[in-house]
Protein backbone atom coordinates (compact mmCIF):
# COMPACT_ATOMS: atom_id res chain seq x y z
CA UNK A 1 0.00 0.00 0.00
CA UNK A 2 2.88 2.74 1.13
CA UNK A 3 4.73 1.73 -2.05
CA UNK A 4 1.53 1.99 -4.60
CA UNK A 5 0.89 5.48 -2.41
CA UNK A 6 4.37 6.93 -3.04
CA UNK A 7 4.45 5.80 -6.72
CA UNK A 8 1.19 7.86 -7.73
CA UNK A 9 1.81 11.08 -6.00
CA UNK A 10 5.48 10.85 -7.32
CA UNK A 11 4.43 9.96 -10.77
CA UNK A 12 1.34 13.01 -9.86
CA UNK A 13 4.25 15.31 -8.97
CA UNK A 14 7.18 14.54 -11.95
CA UNK A 15 4.24 15.08 -14.25
CA UNK A 16 2.13 17.50 -13.70
CA UNK A 17 3.53 21.20 -15.08
CA UNK A 18 1.25 24.53 -13.71
CA UNK A 19 1.51 23.69 -9.58
CA UNK A 20 -0.35 22.31 -7.10
CA UNK A 21 -3.96 23.22 -8.17
CA UNK A 22 -2.84 21.52 -11.73
CA UNK A 23 -2.52 18.41 -9.58
CA UNK A 24 -6.06 17.96 -8.27
CA UNK A 25 -7.87 16.41 -11.52
CA UNK A 26 -4.66 14.06 -11.74
CA UNK A 27 -5.07 13.21 -8.13
CA UNK A 28 -8.61 12.91 -8.52
CA UNK A 29 -7.99 10.28 -11.23
CA UNK A 30 -5.85 8.45 -9.49
CA UNK A 31 -7.56 8.19 -5.82
CA UNK A 32 -10.87 8.18 -6.58
CA UNK A 33 -11.85 7.22 -10.03
CA UNK A 34 -9.22 4.82 -10.56
CA UNK A 35 -8.36 3.08 -7.26
CA UNK A 36 -11.44 3.97 -5.80
CA UNK A 37 -9.69 4.93 -2.22
CA UNK A 38 -12.12 7.70 -1.43
CA UNK A 39 -15.69 8.48 -2.26
CA UNK A 40 -16.09 11.73 -5.02
CA UNK A 41 -18.04 13.55 -1.82
CA UNK A 42 -14.91 13.02 0.33
CA UNK A 43 -12.11 14.29 -2.64
CA UNK A 44 -14.11 17.49 -2.59
CA UNK A 45 -13.99 17.27 1.37
CA UNK A 46 -10.43 16.76 1.32
CA UNK A 47 -9.76 19.91 -1.52
CA UNK A 48 -11.75 22.10 0.66
CA UNK A 49 -10.28 21.75 3.63
CA UNK A 50 -6.72 21.51 1.51
CA UNK A 51 -7.21 24.78 0.18
CA UNK A 52 -8.34 26.44 3.59
CA UNK A 53 -4.84 24.64 5.42
CA UNK A 54 -1.81 26.65 4.58
CA UNK A 55 0.60 25.50 2.38
CA UNK A 56 0.61 23.80 -1.22
CA UNK A 57 -2.72 22.65 -2.04
CA UNK A 58 -0.80 19.32 -3.86
CA UNK A 59 0.95 18.45 -0.42
CA UNK A 60 -2.36 19.56 1.63
CA UNK A 61 -4.42 16.74 -0.57
CA UNK A 62 -1.47 14.47 -0.22
CA UNK A 63 -1.32 14.32 3.29
CA UNK A 64 -5.02 14.05 3.71
CA UNK A 65 -4.84 11.71 1.33
CA UNK A 66 -2.34 9.52 2.70
CA UNK A 67 -3.53 9.82 6.01
CA UNK A 68 -6.96 8.85 5.23
CA UNK A 69 -5.24 5.51 3.85
CA UNK A 70 -2.91 4.66 6.16
CA UNK A 71 -2.81 6.55 9.08
CA UNK A 72 0.25 9.18 9.67
CA UNK A 73 2.85 6.92 7.47
CA UNK A 74 0.68 7.42 5.12
CA UNK A 75 0.65 10.80 5.28
CA UNK A 76 4.61 10.67 5.31
CA UNK A 77 4.85 8.50 2.15
CA UNK A 78 2.29 10.43 -0.30
CA UNK A 79 3.63 13.53 1.05
CA UNK A 80 7.43 12.54 0.32
CA UNK A 81 6.16 11.28 -3.00
CA UNK A 82 4.08 14.21 -4.28
CA UNK A 83 7.62 16.59 -2.91
CA UNK A 84 10.65 14.87 -4.29
CA UNK A 85 10.57 14.51 -8.15
CA UNK A 86 9.42 18.34 -8.36
CA UNK A 87 12.55 19.15 -5.90
CA UNK A 88 14.60 17.09 -7.96
CA UNK A 89 13.26 18.78 -11.73
CA UNK A 90 13.37 22.06 -10.32
CA UNK A 91 17.06 21.34 -8.95
CA UNK A 92 17.95 20.34 -12.51
CA UNK A 93 15.65 23.35 -14.06
CA UNK A 94 17.34 25.83 -11.99
CA UNK A 95 21.07 24.52 -12.29
CA UNK A 96 20.87 24.71 -16.29
CA UNK A 97 17.37 27.10 -17.38
CA UNK A 98 19.98 30.28 -16.29
CA UNK A 99 21.90 29.49 -20.05
CA UNK A 100 18.50 29.04 -22.36
CA UNK A 101 16.23 31.18 -20.71
CA UNK A 102 16.57 33.59 -23.45
CA UNK A 103 16.52 30.64 -26.45
CA UNK A 104 13.19 31.61 -28.60
CA UNK A 105 12.31 27.85 -28.61
CA UNK A 106 13.14 27.73 -24.35
CA UNK A 107 9.86 30.50 -24.72
CA UNK A 108 7.89 28.92 -27.32
CA UNK A 109 7.85 25.90 -25.09
CA UNK A 110 6.64 27.77 -22.17
CA UNK A 111 4.17 29.96 -24.11
CA UNK A 112 2.82 26.31 -25.58
CA UNK A 113 2.33 25.45 -22.01
CA UNK A 114 0.08 27.29 -20.33
CA UNK A 115 -3.22 26.89 -22.20
CA UNK A 116 -2.62 23.62 -21.30
CA UNK A 117 -1.87 24.62 -17.32
CA UNK A 118 -5.10 27.15 -17.70
CA UNK A 119 -7.30 24.02 -18.98
CA UNK A 120 -5.89 21.63 -16.06
CA UNK A 121 -7.18 24.36 -13.58
CA UNK A 122 -10.28 24.82 -15.51
CA UNK A 123 -11.24 21.39 -15.27
CA UNK A 124 -11.12 21.00 -11.22
CA UNK A 125 -13.14 23.73 -10.91
CA UNK A 126 -16.04 22.82 -13.77
CA UNK A 127 -16.05 19.08 -12.07
CA UNK A 128 -16.58 20.35 -8.26
CA UNK A 129 -19.35 22.71 -9.45
CA UNK A 130 -21.33 20.33 -10.87
CA UNK A 131 -20.62 17.70 -7.71
CA UNK A 132 -21.58 20.05 -5.65
CA UNK A 133 -24.70 20.68 -7.87
CA UNK A 134 -23.71 25.01 -8.54
CA UNK A 135 -27.46 26.67 -8.64
CA UNK A 136 -27.71 30.81 -9.02
CA UNK A 137 -26.77 31.61 -5.31
CA UNK A 138 -23.39 29.73 -5.04
CA UNK A 139 -22.62 30.54 -8.76
CA UNK A 140 -23.11 34.02 -7.89
CA UNK A 141 -21.16 33.64 -4.61
CA UNK A 142 -18.35 32.53 -6.92
CA UNK A 143 -18.30 34.71 -9.63
CA UNK A 144 -18.33 37.72 -6.96
CA UNK A 145 -15.30 35.99 -4.85
CA UNK A 146 -13.45 35.72 -8.69
CA UNK A 147 -14.27 39.34 -9.23
CA UNK A 148 -12.88 40.43 -5.65
CA UNK A 149 -9.85 38.20 -6.12
CA UNK A 150 -9.05 39.26 -9.37
CA UNK A 151 -9.89 42.92 -10.45
CA UNK A 152 -10.42 44.43 -6.59
CA UNK A 153 -7.47 42.93 -5.73
CA UNK A 154 -8.88 41.98 -2.28
CA UNK A 155 -6.53 39.18 -0.49
CA UNK A 156 -8.28 35.79 -0.82
CA UNK A 157 -7.94 35.80 3.32
CA UNK A 158 -10.77 38.36 3.77
CA UNK A 159 -13.06 36.43 1.10
CA UNK A 160 -12.54 32.50 3.06
CA UNK A 161 -13.56 34.79 6.34
CA UNK A 162 -16.46 36.50 5.42
CA UNK A 163 -17.62 32.75 3.91
CA UNK A 164 -16.96 30.77 7.19
CA UNK A 165 -18.77 33.86 8.53
CA UNK A 166 -21.79 33.62 6.43
CA UNK A 167 -21.79 29.94 6.57
CA UNK A 168 -21.83 29.79 10.00
CA UNK A 169 -25.10 32.72 10.03
CA UNK A 170 -26.69 29.79 7.44
CA UNK A 171 -26.09 26.95 9.55
CA UNK A 172 -27.29 28.97 12.88
CA UNK A 173 -30.55 30.64 10.96
CA UNK A 174 -31.11 27.26 9.69
CA UNK A 175 -30.90 25.79 13.03
CA UNK A 176 -32.85 28.02 14.43
CA UNK A 177 -35.77 27.24 11.93
CA UNK A 178 -36.25 23.62 12.23
CA UNK A 179 -35.94 24.36 16.16
CA UNK A 180 -39.03 26.63 16.02
CA UNK A 181 -40.66 24.45 13.40
CA UNK A 182 -39.80 21.37 16.28
CA UNK A 183 -41.24 23.05 19.08
CA UNK A 184 -44.55 24.11 17.33
CA UNK A 185 -44.87 20.26 16.42
CA UNK A 186 -44.02 19.32 19.56
CA UNK A 187 -46.61 22.12 21.35
CA UNK A 188 -49.55 21.28 18.75
CA UNK A 189 -49.10 17.47 20.05
CA UNK A 190 -49.67 18.57 23.50
CA UNK A 191 -52.49 20.49 22.79
CA UNK A 192 -54.00 17.65 20.78
CA UNK A 193 -53.24 15.31 23.67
Amino acid sequence: MYWKLFVIFAKIGAFTIGGGVAMIPLIEREVVHKNKWIAPEDFLDIISIAQSAPGLIAVNVSIFVGHRLAGIKGSIVATLGSVMPPFIIILLVAAVFTTFQNDPTVQAVFKGIRPAVVALIAAPVFRMAVQNRLNWITGGIAVAATVLIAFLRISPIWIIITAIAGGLIMAYSRQDRSGNINSRNNNKEEVEQ
